[in-house]
C-alpha cells in the first residue's frame, strides 16, 4: 500500500486551504469550512510528522473554529 509523502500532504493541504478562503470569498457556506478545515487538518499532520511547532500552534488552533463551523451547520 503506498501512503502519500509528507511533501504530498503539505501542497494538498496548501490546496485545501487556499481553495476554502476562495470559497470563502465567494461566499461559498459550507463548501469554505469543508476545504479549509481538511486543509487545516492535513497541516495539523504535516505539523505532527515533522515535529514542528509552530505548524501545530497554527493549524491546531484553527480545529476547533471549524469545529463551531460543523456544529452551526449540521445541529443549528
Amino acid at each position: 500500500m503506498s501512503y502519500i509523502s509528507l511533501n504530498q500532504l503539505k501542497w494538498l493541504s496548501t490546496t485545501l486551504v487556499l481553495f476554502g478562503i476562495l470559497l470563502t470569498n465567494l461566499n461559498s457556506y459550507p463548501l469554505n469550512i469543508f476545504s479549509h478545515g481538511l486543509g487545516a487538518a492535513g497541516w495539523c499532520m504535516a505539523g505532527f510528522i515533522s515535529k514542528d511547532k509552530a505548524l501545530l500552534t497554527n493549524f491546531g488552533l484553527q480545529i476547533p473554529l471549524f469545529l463551531i463551523g460543523y456544529f452551526n451547520y449540521f445541529l443549528v
